[in-house]
């Protein structure tokens, strides 16, 4: 695109590459709508990672000669953000910078970036954001700073689809959204400031996700709060994704747990293995800290479902828990951990609580004695019910569960080290002296691991050598990973045994649809509320 003296550039830091932003899509579709001039021409996308070096950013949003920058600001991002905020503004003041997103749209008044920026739009951005720049280019002169963001009915936003281009499509999650919004009141979860949750024209959506898999979409990851709410959608959304089925499909979806109607059910099996993956919040089973935090759930109806979804659905069923709720005690998590575990999920996510800006945890924080790092993400320190080495204890503890458990590395192997009254109790010995022996919860190779796995069990834990032997091994070759750990030497193979296909394309779709660097109460917090 030519250089424009009057450039719009709209630009995030995303976690990873694979990420690719549904809200500035949404603001570079409607550019063109909402009254006045059709700004859609003049403006450009740059999307980057927090990976990259400020001073390269800044060097690549300058090349465009921008009249206005917006940036989309997330907890996982805020800090390199404001870094090339400071950059930028250093070097070229009169360029005009626009934030928005979650992390900019409450407690404005405290935040070192917006110091910097010139204008933020809290809240919804699809319409405010073209009103703000038309005013920024051609006057009057916006008066305010911060611009509480106009929420429009669904149907005067333009969908953003057309927006990802053909190399989004071949190398990127395309995030898409049938609904937004959420009717419950979490209290950790931003959605919690929501009245309820709002549906797109569904004739309309899915004739948008027709036009994406025509052009070679098989990947979605819907960042819908409640995907199962209303099951009429929800069953018009199956049947038009099982109308389409390949052997690359996948779509992922985050679903209320104890909401599973029978005609939901008749629809979910029809599909093969590999296809559905549901994301399921427990986030506690603890009865008091679920009324403490305004979560309703059933907890009888959620485990029910989960038991299905598990042995008699095709669905891979990641759940979601988190540590570090107001009143919330260590022994009253690792029940609820045992309790989920025995359900069989194939992953659960330990997260641990941040207090995000704007929501409503933050009325427990004298109450229950809540500490929370300053710096984003803003991670609970520790509770009058937690300790601070409590915490960092179950730090260690969850990454070590991420490259053990839900690597999918060890599957014969992981029954063998969660034997006991309590599987949490087992994997927190096993974490420690891992800790104690490593020092450290990143960099470990898999041979690495396979080696820690097989001196614990015989050693410490008196396994059988050979049992714990030949299911590390059995795990290792299903691995597809082709070196040699010192435990196993003796057994492997001269070359490696060729992995099934079908079995490497479901490892590497899980690996490819994780989202642990979204820093979240679930992946879906990845917002599609354009500027939001």
């Amino acid at each position: 695109m030519p250089d424009q003296p009057a450039a719009i550039v709209l630009t995030t830091l995303n976690a990873k590459y694979i990420h690719a932003s549904l809200g500035l899509r949404y603001l570079l579709a409607n550019m063109a709508r909402h009254g006045g001039e059709d700004l859609r021409a003049r403006c450009v996308l740059r999307e980057f990672t927090i990976a990259r070096k400020p001073q390269d950013i800044v060097d690549e949003l300058l090349a465009l000669h921008p009249a206005i920058v917006g940036f989309g600001v997330y907890i996982w991002n805020v800090t390199q953000t404001t870094e090339v905020l400071r950059l930028l503004k250093s070097a070229q003041p009169a360029i005009k910078v626009v934030l928005g997103g979650p992390e900019v749209s409450h407690e404005v008044e405290q935040q070192a970036i917006v110091q910097l920026a010139d204008h933020v739009i809290t809240g919804w951005g699809d319409v405010s954001f073209p009103k703000l720049c038309r005013a920024l280019l051609h006057g009057p002169q916006p008066l305010m700073k911060i611009v509480a963001g106009e929420q429009p009915p669904l149907d005067e936003i333009v969908l953003p689809y057309a927006e990802y281009s053909d190399d989004d499509l071949a190398h990127r999650l395309l995030y898409v959204e049938a609904s937004r919004g959420c009717p419950f009141k979490c209290e950790f979860c931003l959605s919690s400031l929501d009245k309820t949750a709002w549906a797109f024209d569904l004739d309309t959506f899915l004739a948008e996700m027709d036009a994406l898999y025509r052009r070679g979409a098989r990947h979605f990851k819907f960042v819908d709060r409640t995907f199962n709410l209303k099951v009429e959608a929800s069953v018009r959304i199956l049947q038009f994704f099982l109308d389409r089925m390949s052997e690359d499909l996948f779509v992922h979806f985050e679903v209320v747990p104890d909401q599973l109607p029978d005609r939901l059910k008749a629809m979910i099996v029809r599909f093969p293995e590999g296809v559905l993956q549901f994301e399921v919040g427990i986030q506690s089973f603890n009865v008091e800290v679920q009324q403490r935090i305004s979560r309703r759930q059933d907890n009888a109806k959620t485990e029910a479902n989960l038991r299905w979804l598990v042995g008699e659905s095709p669905a891979h069923l990641h759940a979601d828990l988190i540590f570090g709720l107001p009143g919330e005690t260590l022994q009253s998590f690792a029940q609820g951990f045992d309790r989920l575990y025995a359900l069989g999920p194939h992953e659960i996510q330990l997260g641990i609580l941040k207090r995000l800006r704007g929501t409503p945890i933050a009325r427990h924080t004298a109450d229950y004695g809540m500490v929370y790092d300053p710096a984003p993400p803003y991670t609970v320190l520790q509770t009058g019910a937690v300790d601070a080495a409590a915490l960092q204890r179950f730090t260690r503890l969850a990454r070590y569960w991420d490259l053990v458990a839900n690597s999918g590395r060890f599957r014969q192997s992981l029954p063998l080290l969660l034997q006991g009254p309590s599987a949490f109790a087992a994997f927190a010995a096993f974490a420690d002296w891992l800790w104690q022996r490593q020092g450290e919860t990143a960099h470990l190779t898999p041979e690495q691991l396979v080696d820690a796995l097989f001196d614990y069990l015989v050693s410490e834990r008196g396994g059988d050598e050979q049992a714990v032997r030949q299911a590390l091994l059995a795990d290792y070759l299903a691995s597809g990973a082709r070196a040699r750990p010192r435990s196993l030497r003796e057994v492997l193979p001269p070359q490696g045994v060729p992995v099934p296909r079908a079995v490497r394309v479901r490892a590497e779709r899980q690996a490819r649809h994780g989202d642990p660097a979204t820093p979240a109460a679930s992946t879906a917090a990845v917002t599609a509320e354009a500027l939001r």
